[in-house]
């Protein structure tokens, strides 16, 4: 145990997910150059201490599109208007925190990050069995993968400044309410505190 009273994350059993920081979702969130920074800063402590870092974006091929059907309320409307194609720059991720060698990255084409991707089979793989969770928007892939997650017994963690949304009501009592019944909420620092490196 440390100052937070959380165990001491493992790295070789860790991995920060990234989520839907790309360049169409990035841009119309409310002051993403702050988000990008607190989070490219947890990005290198995770990447110091040895942990894993994952990258989650949205993205569609023309099959993708083809295969949505029109009961989604959320993607029929984005497959009928043909956005976010798998090669457009609205899907790549923020240059500001790119992937680099060794980090799994994944393309999904629903809300969540494990149900249209192999990221579950990924990460068992390297042996994680703990998330911390980064992305846009709360209400969106952050909560949809954290149930996922928690329901496949991984330990979670959600970092509070690492996470935005268009509604700051939703926002909070997702963090204040809901979260924290199934995962642990930590700021940055919180994580920072949690890494071996720390101190």
């Amino acid at each position: 145990m440390n100052a937070t009273g959380l165990p001491t994350l493992v790295p070789e059993r860790t991995a920060l997910l990234v989520m839907d920081f790309q360049n169409g979702i990035v841009a119309s969130t409310p002051e993403p150059d702050a988000l990008i920074e607190r989070v490219k800063e947890a990005i290198a402590g995770v990447r110091a201490a040895g942990a894993t870092v994952g990258h989650v974006r949205v993205a569609f091929t023309e099959e993708d599109w083809a295969a949505v059907p029109e009961a989604n309320k959320t993607f029929s409307p984005i497959a009928a208007a043909k956005q976010f194609h798998h090669e457009d720059i609205a899907t790549r991720i923020d240059e500001r925190i790119a992937p680099e060698d060794g980090d799994i990255v994944v393309r999904k084409v629903r809300i969540g990050a494990g149900s249209t991707t192999d990221l579950h089979r990924q990460l068992r793989d390297r042996g994680i069995d703990t998330l911390v969770l980064a992305g846009i928007s709360t209400s969106g892939v952050v909560l949809s993968t954290l149930i996922d997650a928690a329901d496949r017994d991984y330990r979670v963690y959600v970092l509070s400044d690492g996470v935005a949304d268009r509604d700051p009501e939703v926002h909070r009592v997702l963090l204040d309410r809901v979260f924290p019944v199934r995962a642990h909420v930590i700021d940055t620092l919180g994580l920072r505190a949690l890494l071996p490196s720390a101190g």
